[in-house]
């Protein structure tokens, strides 16, 4: 497929399943707790089931892989050269503190590579997305979509750092201490990555455990938009490349200076290595 032709049908879908969404966080919704305890809600299955049911219809042969369908195995999975990668409700913490700071997320990944990401934020009515070779774009509201390029810092004094709201941990005050006054933003689900995809923000550094549909949307559209997500090593993060699902710590980041990328990675992940 085109990315840039099937991206239209795909955008439309993440806003229909925020409009989901949306109906469930105006009530007074139950959570359940899945075996790691993490949160579940009848918003996530009701994004889930939307958004697997449009993709199927729209692309029968493409399989699809959600956060709330895991049990496809590795011996089947490993076979995969294109599926669609969603989290349908990315930031469900967020979702039950009612803070507003959670998406939806639908990537494409061809060989291991998101090659198309769309991230809808419901609360915010905003959208980010991009394909590969395309640029990227965000759009809010009713408004026209807009070019986003990621900052290009050249020093190290008065960085913005993107962090969890919901994780923090030591490590990334001893990444922090190698820059001049930063300063430190707190923000759910996948706006992180945004953040640095639209300049918003410099650097996200994640010291802690995530999924690879955690990033993955949103992994298209930093690309796009100019940044990097690296791991320690500086190894670009990968998909569906091992049987775990997890990601490894990663960085993202603007940052046109191949010496302020090298710098900030290596700090990351002396950081990361604790």
């Amino acid at each position: 497929m085109i990315e840039s032709e099937v991206l239209k049908d795909i955008v439309p879908i993440a806003v229909e399943a925020g409009e989901r969404i949306m109906q469930i966080y105006d009530t007074d919704f139950e959570v359940d707790y899945k075996a790691d305890q993490s949160p579940l809600t009848e918003a996530d299955k009701a994004s889930h089931e939307h958004i697997v049911a449009r993709l199927e219809a729209l692309f029968p042969d493409t399989p699809v892989l959600s956060e709330e369908s895991t049990d496809i195995p590795w011996s089947t999975r490993k076979e995969w050269t294109e599926y669609w990668l969603i989290d349908p409700l990315d930031g469900t913490k967020e979702f039950v503190n009612r803070n507003g700071e959670f998406t939806v997320n639908i990537a494409l990944i061809r060989e291991g590579v998101s090659v198309m990401g769309i991230v809808y934020a419901p609360v915010l009515d905003i959208c980010w997305f991009a394909a590969e070779g395309n640029g990227a774009l965000c759009q809010k509201g009713d408004g026209a979509p807009e070019r986003i390029h990621a900052s290009q810092p050249m020093d190290y004094a008065g960085l913005k750092i993107v962090g969890s709201r919901s994780h923090q941990s030591d490590a990334i005050k001893q990444f922090m201490s190698h820059l001049s006054d930063p300063e430190l933003v707190p923000m759910g689900s996948s706006l992180k990555l945004c953040a640095v995809a639209d300049g918003t923000a410099d650097i996200y550094p994640r010291l802690g455990l995530t999924s690879e549909w955690d990033t993955a949307a949103a992994h298209c559209v930093v690309t796009e938009a100019g940044g990097v997500i690296v791991e320690g090593s500086g190894v670009a993060l990968g998909y569906n490349g091992k049987e775990s699902i997890l990601n490894p710590f990663f960085l993202v980041l603007g940052g046109a200076d191949d010496q302020w990328r090298s710098d900030v990675t290596q700090w990351f992940g002396d950081a990361a290595a604790q």
